[in-house]
């Protein structure tokens, strides 16, 4: 039987890939689950657990120890990409959806319901979990450690779903103005950037920060339409390669930005929150990468054994991004009663943390594969299920959100 498997595996493979459209284009699978990993990847290993004396497990991050591991961030920071290839997805979708003959208003419910469902999916389950576990005996800050890591990722989800709810204008701009139309968006984060840290930062308000929040995560998605739409090409892909990389540089060595992707818990600037210009930058340099090695990338995933962890991650996208969190939390909390364990519940600062947490990557990767199997089916249409059940998920998922709020 044993001997069978890798003949079962290698048939499975194939039959994915003799399944697979002619017309698939398997560039962008490839990078949108490239910059899919990344996200796990980055917060199980930039994200750290510190169980406290008493039992309890907190928040921690190597960030605040390793400085090296700054530029580690740039590398798993890929919503630049995710965000591009996005906006490639969504117009060729709004152009089917046309073709049928539907309206983009219901074009617009079926992809935002898409986004929402696992959302629902995964808060109103850890509403249930929250009074068992605190039953079971643990820690009242373990819950909302863990509460503020379930929403931690889930924040995106909305600015993605706002994002496509902006298609259709992102279509007309791209028309008119093709990649440049990404432009303005820049610029405003740019004349918020100088606002808030230039000479007159003191007495600049607080909340103008937030006006960064629709043009710096909207970048990306704008320049993936343009390129579905044959607006983008490898002219101005080695135009964003340039300037996003020249523009990063000056801000990190010049501007003196911080040169971490994500925030750092002590310092009084965050790149991500809301994003400065400097993401922006990195999205563009990442943006031009992606599309100058579409047609390469597109070559390598001919090969069946290459394509089908793509097909696979792809088809689990949601899953893997609400859950991966759960993932890590299902691995730790079981071990907190035992004391402090290296690279799990330990201080991450020092290289035998970083050496034992790469150790436990594998385990947290298994731990979401079989959390996976039971809660995909949140990502398909809950067709059949009772209007109570779904009214009641619905309840569970919104006091959740309430408390996390609460903690966060």
């Amino acid at each position: 039987m044993a001997c069978d498997d890798p003949g079962r595996l290698r048939r499975a493979v194939l039959r994915i890939d003799s399944r697979t459209p002619a017309d698939r284009d398997r560039a962008l699978d490839g990078l949108r689950a490239l910059a899919l990993l990344a996200v796990p990847t980055g917060h199980w290993l930039l994200g750290g657990l510190v169980r406290s004396p008493d039992g309890a497990l907190h928040n921690a991050s190597p960030l605040s120890h390793l400085g090296f591991f700054a530029p580690v961030s740039w590398g798993l920071q890929m919503l630049g990409v995710f965000f591009l290839v996005g906006g490639h997805a969504s117009v060729l979708s709004l152009r089917r959806a046309a073709g049928r003959g539907a309206a983009t208003a219901d074009w617009l419910r079926g992809r935002l319901a898409r986004l929402g469902r696992p959302v629902v999916g995964v808060t109103a389950v850890w509403m249930l979990l929250l009074p068992l576990l605190r039953a079971a005996g643990v820690p009242a800050t373990t819950l909302r450690t863990a509460a503020v890591l379930v929403v931690q990722p889930l924040w995106f989800v909305g600015v993605y779903a706002g994002v496509t709810a902006l298609t259709p204008y992102c279509v007309r701009a791209a028309g008119r103005l093709g990649g440049w139309a990404a432009a303005p968006l820049l610029g405003t984060v740019a004349v918020v950037d100088v606002l808030r840290y230039g000479p007159w930062g003191p007495a600049v308000p607080g909340w103008l920060a937030l006006v960064n929040l629709l043009p710096g995560w909207l970048f990306a998605y704008q320049l993936g339409v343009a390129w579905g739409m044959g607006r983008l090409g490898r002219r101005g892909a080695w135009l964003l390669l340039s300037g996003g990389t020249a523009l990063f540089a000056v801000l990190l060595l010049v501007c003196h930005y911080p040169a971490s992707m994500v925030g750092v818990p002590g310092q009084a600037r965050t790149n991500s929150h809301p994003p400065s210009l400097l993401v922006l930058a990195l999205a563009s340099a990442q943006c031009g990468v992606a599309v100058l090695l579409r047609e390469r990338l597109g070559r390598w995933l001919r090969r069946p054994a290459l394509w089908a962890p793509v097909v696979a991650v792809n088809l689990s996208a949601m899953t893997i991004f609400c859950w991966h969190q759960s993932a890590m939390l299902a691995v730790a909390v079981p071990s907190a009663p035992f004391g402090v364990v290296a690279g799990l519940t330990g201080s991450p600062d020092s290289l035998g943390w970083v050496a034992a947490r790469l150790c436990w990557l594998p385990l947290f990767a298994a731990a979401l594969l079989g959390i996976g199997r039971l809660t995909r089916r949140f990502e398909t249409p809950w067709t059949g299920v009772p209007r109570t059940v779904r009214a009641a998920a619905g309840a569970l998922a919104a006091c959740f959100a309430v408390y996390a709020l609460a903690v966060v």
